[in-house]
């Protein structure tokens, strides 16, 4: 028995949000996306649909659709079940953008991304309430000592690996 959740509900949600912070209905949406506004409206009632369909909703509101390679969690959702040298480079890479919401829930589980970002709002230069704000958002509750100290103890990014080759990273990039 498959016990997998639609997909589908969830990223209609994720991108009525976006159109909706664009100040758009969903007949202008619909529009700029090059469908009709009753297949949006019948999409909300569907567990599948076209991949093109999503793709143009996506992009009529900035966004892109993407595959994940299957990321294992723990049992409980929280952490990534591993993470090797190629998830770290990916985390690296995420850095170098703007503390963005939507890339960062898509990068990992809410709660261990949310800990990255307490990780991330310590470090000298930053701008530590920008940061500790999208800790929150990904997470309520992830910037108080009491959550970060959980999420220390069980994450499997170590800072002590990770802060340093951050570091390496922003100086490679400054030099290039």
């Amino acid at each position: 028995m498959d016990t997998r959740q639609p997909v589908l509900p969830t990223l209609l949600a994720e991108l009525s949000d976006r159109a909706r912070a664009r100040d758009l209905n969903d007949a202008q949406w619909a529009q700029r996306a090059g469908i009709r506004q009753e297949t949006l409206s019948r999409l909300r009632r569907r567990s599948d649909c076209d991949l093109s369909t999503l793709q143009a909703l996506a992009h009529a509101v900035g966004a892109q659709v993407a595959t994940t390679d299957g990321l294992r969690t723990t049992p409980d959702g929280l952490f990534p079940a591993t993470l090797n040298r190629d998830d770290e480079a990916r985390l690296l890479a995420l850095d170098t953008h703007q503390p963005d919401p939507r890339s960062w829930t898509n990068a990992g589980p809410r709660f261990f991304m949310a800990g990255l970002a307490v990780m991330l709002a310590g470090e000298t230069g930053r701008d530590r309430r920008q940061w500790l704000d999208l800790a929150e958002q990904l997470h309520p509750g992830a910037s108080s000592p009491a959550v970060f100290a959980l999420w220390l103890q069980r994450s499997p990014l170590r800072p002590s690996r990770f802060l340093p080759l951050l570091a390496m990273a922003k100086q490679a990039r400054h030099a290039a």
